[in-house]
Formats: structure tokens, sequence, C-alpha cells
């Protein structure tokens, strides 16, 4: 049985950044046919965009937008140049954003996440994602399909139904929630009902703990998870390596300070941000507002192209503040206006009935004049005040966390 995919997924990681980088000016040109990415890339020459450093200066399009974008210019917000008319099929989900689907085979990069968990050419796949109105159930169903699996749309839901599919069609593998799987097993053993044929899974959409994959491996699946989302299908998945996530084939991905379109040194948490390489929908710079971070080296697994470590929580940590809203991109703001600092963090608490704040900054010089300094820039960009706290470099956790509600109310 081959290990791999395809070659693509072994290939010589600087052959890779080439060949990814040598396709985005070409996807650019194609995006900026749209009107919205033509206003936003508005003066960008396409050609000149051909590595990582000149991406990062294009503008990041933050998913958190879009139901707002998009109703302002329905169904797409102005971000996709084709006709509706032109894709396979039309989503929803909830926001709402709306979403197109290619019209190729394996639209949502799913194939090779589903092969790197053991899913292999006549299969029979119980999908339980929905196939109502979501791309969720499509986009592990044309990745199954296309490599040679049958599926059982089954979607989530009416355990007793599942049962009579399952014992008569026997699927070998399974895709869901890690929840829903449990459920049917569990479900499956007080009704006494046979679901033992399930040998793999592939889980995505709710988090799937160490202590569930092995009461998984305990019953004999094999599962793996996948990072994955409504408007660019699989972005990382895991293999038998069991060490973080691959990043997928044909998508770039960067890590970027929480607030800003900045990459984060490697190892450093920071925002998901992704572009796809696809001329028929690209999409430029999505930060999809979920945390991670990158991986050193290579997988065991023979894979090559870059790994991160799953979801670590939500960058967008805005809060309000004696009834102002305070963003991390006002964090960011103070950091680039003292760049003798590192890592900041703003700490908002409760003394009495009152809120504060504190900026928890790194820096290897400390001094009164600096805080001073952050002090009025904190007030200057927050337009409220807060106490600075310097500390050495290293002290605050590297999480991404850019604000801590630590507030507690009695």
């Amino acid at each position: 049985m081959a290990d791999h995919y395809d070659a693509l997924e072994t290939r010589d990681p600087a052959e890779r950044e080439t060949s990814l980088f040598a396709q985005l000016p070409e996807i650019l040109r194609q995006a900026i046919r749209s009107p919205a990415y033509a206003e936003r890339l508005r003066g960008i020459d396409p050609a000149a965009v051909t590595s990582r450093e000149a991406l990062a200066t294009l503008p990041l399009l933050r998913k958190a937008e879009l139901p707002i974008l998009q109703k302002a210019a329905l169904p797409f917000g102005g971000f996709v140049a084709e006709a509706p008319g032109s894709f396979g099929r039309l989503f929803t989900s909830p926001g709402p954003i709306f979403e197109p689907e290619s019209a190729t085979s394996n639209p949502w990069r799913s194939a090779r996440g589903l092969f790197a968990a053991g899913f292999r050419k006549g299969d029979v796949v119980l999908n339980t994602f929905s196939y109502h109105l979501t791309p969720g159930g499509f986009i592990l169903d044309s990745g199954a399909r296309a490599l040679g699996c049958a599926v059982i749309p089954a979607g989530p839901g009416n355990t007793e139904q599942q049962f009579e599919l399952i014992e008569a069609y026997r699927p070998a593998a399974y895709c869901g929630t890690p929840d829903f799987l449990k459920i049917l097993l569990d479900g499956a053993a007080a009704a006494g009902r046979d679901v033992s044929s399930i040998r793999r899974a592939l889980v995505s959409g709710a988090a799937f703990p160490k202590s569930l994959q092995e009461e998984f491996s305990a019953k004999g699946i094999e599962a793996y998870q996948a990072y994955a989302t409504a408007d660019l299908g699989f972005v990382a998945y895991e293999t038998s390596a069991r060490e973080g996530l691959v990043v997928n084939e044909d998508i770039i991905v960067e890590i970027v300070r929480p607030g800003t379109g900045d990459p984060v040194p490697e190892g450093e948490v920071g925002e998901i941000v992704v572009t796809t390489l696809d001329p028929h929908h690209p999409i430029i710079r999505l930060a999809l507002g979920d945390l991670t971070a990158v991986l050193p080296g290579r997988s065991p697994c023979g894979r090559t192209n870059m790994r991160i470590r799953g979801w670590m929580g939500r960058a967008d940590q805005a809060t309000k503040v004696k009834g102002m809203f305070v963003r991390p991109e006002q964090v960011a703001e103070i950091g680039r206006r003292h760049p003798e600092l590192s890592r900041l963090r703003l700490v908002v608490t409760r003394e009495g009935e009152t809120d504060v704040m504190t900026l928890n900054a790194e820096t290897a010089a400390p001094s009164d004049d600096l805080a001073a300094a952050v002090a009025a820039t904190l007030q200057g960009v927050a337009k409220l005040k807060g106490a600075v706290a310097l500390v050495p470099p290293g002290t605050i956790p590297n999480d991404g966390k850019v604000i801590a509600d630590e507030r507690k109310y009695d």
C-alpha cells in the first residue's frame, strides 16, 4: 500500500516553495478580475508577488468581515469574478457566509487528508457531516469519491437509522465529528448493534483529545483529525506520525501576529492565514481567526510540507473595557510604535467595581521612561488609561493571547 497520495507530498521544501510562488502572480491576476479584490489590491503588481515577504505586504481579508461584506454585495461580496452559475454547488454557512464549490473533482482538497487517514479505493465511507445547505458533507464526500470510495451520505443524527446503514453496507471508514462517532459507538454497545466494520475515521469540527483518540483505538478504530473550514476545505491533516497536522498542497499558509498581517517567527503562536491557488475561485490572505504555531522540522511520515500544531484557540480577543472595545490590532499598534518591546499582553481585571488594564510588555532594557512612554501610547491608542509592566523576554507565555480578560464577577 502506498504511503503517500502522490509525489508532491515528499518533494524538497524549496521546490514546493518555488512552485507555489511561481503560480501566485497568475492567481492574483485572476483575483483582481473581481471588483472587491481589484479595490483591495489596487496598485499591486502581481508579477512582483513571488515570495512570502511580498505576500505579507498584501492586506488581510478577515473571515469575520465576510458576512457584512457579502450582505453589501450579494452573494460573494464582490470577491468572486465568475457568475454563480459557473460553480458546481452553492452553499451558506452560519454568519451567514456564502460559499461556492468549484465544478471539479476534489474541489475542497480533502482526498489527500483522507488518504493519510487510511481511506482507499473500494472503501465504503459513512459520512455524517451535514449535507444540508452547508458544504461540510460535500467537502468529505468529494474527496472520498475522488479516491474511489463509495459514500453513504448519512448526515448527522438519527442513530437508529445510522445503525441500519452500518449493518447493511458495512462501511470501513467514518467521517464526522469525534463526538458523534462516540455517540454511535456507545449507542451501538448499549443497543447490541454491530458497528464493528468501522476501522478508520477522519474527524473534524470539534476537539479531539488524546483520551478520545485512545478510546477509539481501543475499539479498533484508528481516527485522524483534519483542520478544515467551509471557505477553504482541507487546510491541514494528521498523518500516521501523530506529530501535528501537515499543511495541504496547493495552498499557502502563513501564521501572523494577531491584529496584524505580520508573520511570526517559527514556533510562535499566531493567527492562521490562507491563500488558495484555485484560478476559478482564488482566495487571497484569508485570516481565519484561529490560532496555531508551526512545528519545526519534517514529519517522520515522510511528508515534507509545513506542519502546524492544530487549533490552539481564537485570535479574535476583542473585549470591552469601561464600555469601550479594546482590540488586538490596538495592542499590535503599541508594539509597532515601540520596537524595543517584543511580546505584549493586555490583561484586564477588576478592582472593586472598576475595570483595570495592565499592559505586560517584554523588553531587554526596562526603564521608568520607557514604561511612561508606553503608558502614554496605550492611552492614545485605546483611549483608556492603563498600567504598564515591563517584564524580561520569555516571561509572557507563547500561546498567541494578546488580550487576557481575567475579570471575575460574583
